[in-house]
């Protein structure tokens, strides 16, 4: 039997949100008549296990997560390999509990009442950061993987994936920065940028075809190169690739 509406928390591993913000969230969640599920947390389920997410996607008509940029949460389904089909997102990084419980009463038509509190908790103690790809935006150019030295992509003219999340370093979303469409997002980024998960200003699609103007697309591309390459940028993202090289190596010192 397929239940009415779940809401999706993610009790976010990161340490993006206060703990004690977390916290305000969860207790205004339990004055709701409606299944509230904490995922501890949706980066590391992803993952792990994505199944456990395809379960619960498939138990209920409506859902509602409660995280953070619906563009990453989206993607990071997609990538996982996840089918919610319909789903709404209300983003915690940008609205307030009492902002969020109005949209869940009102939006949603969720009264108050007793609720039905589970966790389902990964078993992945540290997820690392790990890059989402929105494919509307990819246009396969390999900036990204390239730029890489870790080994977290397979590229070719056709594809671009993400094959090795977990050797994905953190605090370095240099990859990321190097992309000409802000098609690369950190969900576990704790700046409010594109670059963590929010749209970017031209919401059209950067591939031709999709909104029937091969010069929009050409201008729109034009704009976001200019973005990315602004002075600093590539440098940022070359000291961010550095240290994590640094990192690593002195890592594997410790182990020997």
């Amino acid at each position: 039997m397929i239940a009415d509406t779940c809401i999706l928390f993610c009790r976010c591993g990161a340490g993006i949100i206060p703990d004690a913000r977390l916290d305000q969230l969860a207790q205004t969640f339990q004055t709701l008549k409606a299944d509230v599920i904490e995922l501890r947390d949706l980066c590391a389920l992803s993952v792990h296990e994505a199944d456990v997410l395809q379960e619960i996607g498939d138990s209920y008509a409506r859902k509602v997560f409660v995280a953070c940029y619906p563009r990453a949460v989206k993607n990071m389904l997609r990538q996982a390999g996840v089918d919610f089909g319909d789903f709404e997102v209300l983003n915690f990084k940008e609205l307030s509990a009492d902002n969020i419980l109005s949209k869940l009463k009102e939006g949603y038509n969720l009264p108050e009442g007793e609720t039905q509190y589970s966790i389902q908790a990964s078993q992945l103690d540290v997820p690392a950061w790990f890059p989402v790809i929105d494919e509307s935006r990819c246009t396969f150019c390999g900036k990204c993987a390239r730029f890489c030295l870790f080994g977290v992509y397979s590229f070719n003219k056709k594809s671009l994936k993400v094959v090795d999340p977990l050797a994905c370093k953190n605090s370095c979303p240099a990859c990321g920065r190097t992309c000409p469409t802000s098609a690369i997002m950190f969900p576990r980024l704790a700046e409010n940028t594109v670059l963590a998960g929010a749209e970017p200003l031209a919401k059209n699609c950067s591939r031709p075809g999709n909104d029937g103007s091969l010069f929009v697309m050409l201008n729109e591309r034009n704009q976001q190169r200019k973005n990315i390459f602004k002075p600093n940028v590539m440098q940022v993202a070359e000291d961010e690739r550095r240290k994590a090289l640094e990192e690593f190596k002195n890592s594997i010192r410790k182990t020997d």
